[in-house]
C-alpha cells in the first residue's frame, strides 16, 4: 500500500531510481526546489509503507482568466512500482487541488506521443488531445526530437468545456506560454 504525501527536500536524494526512465525529464536541483517553494501542495510523492519513494509528481498553477489551470510538469513512477495505480492517484491529487483549492478551469500536461502507455492512461483519466506542439522535446542522444501532445481535462468550473475544444493545427513552443 502506498501513501500520497507532499514531496520533501530529502526526497531529492532518493529519486535516482525513478528518474532513470527514458521518458522522465531530469531537472537541475534548483528547479525542483523552486516548485517545492512555490507550489508545495502540488508537488507530491507516492511512498511505500516502508518509507521508500515509489513515484512523484510536480505540478503548478498558471494562466489568467479562463486560461487559469493546473499543470502537470512531471509525473513518474519507478519501473518496479508501475501498474499499481500510483500515477492515477498522483493525478487525482493534483486535479483535486486544482479544482478545490485553486478553482482552475482545466488541468493540462505535455507528453511524448511515443510514450503510448502514458497517453493511454491520460485518455482513460478523461484527458483529450488539445493540440500538438512542434519540436517540444529536444533530442538528447537517447530520445529523438519530438513534438508533444498537449492534453487537457476540463474541471467543473469550465461549464461549457471551452478549454478542451481541440485545435486543428500544430503550434510552436512560443504559442504555449500563458
Amino acid at each position: 500500500m502506498a501513501t500520497i504525501r507532499r514531496f520533501k527536500a530529502m526526497d531529492l536524494f532518493t529519486v535516482n531510481n525513478i528518474n532513470l526512465d527514458k521518458y522522465t525529464e531530469t531537472y537541475p536541483l534548483g528547479f525542483y526546489l523552486s516548485y517545492m517553494s512555490q507550489w508545495p501542495d502540488l508537488f507530491s510523492a507516492a511512498e511505500s509503507a516502508g518509507g521508500r519513494l515509489m513515484g512523484y509528481m510536480m505540478g503548478k498553477v498558471e494562466g489568467k482568466g479562463e486560461l487559469w489551470h493546473g499543470h502537470v510538469t512531471a509525473l513518474t513512477v519507478a519501473p518496479e512500482c508501475r501498474r499499481l495505480g500510483l500515477a492515477r492517484g498522483l493525478m487525482r491529487f493534483l486535479e483535486d487541488a486544482s479544482e478545490k483549492t485553486y478553482d482552475c478551469y482545466f488541468v493540462d500536461l505535455f507528453v511524448r506521443p511515443s510514450n503510448k502507455v502514458a497517453v493511454r492512461m491520460y485518455e482513460t483519466l478523461g484527458y483529450i488531445l488539445y493540440r500538438q506542439v512542434i519540436d517540444y522535446y529536444m533530442g538528447n542522444g537517447v530520445m529523438p526530437t519530438e513534438y508533444a501532445y498537449d492534453m487537457r481535462r476540463a474541471l467543473p468550473r469550465d461549464v461549457g468545456g471551452k478549454s478542451v475544444v481541440p485545435l486543428k493545427h500544430p503550434v510552436s513552443i512560443e504559442e504555449t506560454f500563458f
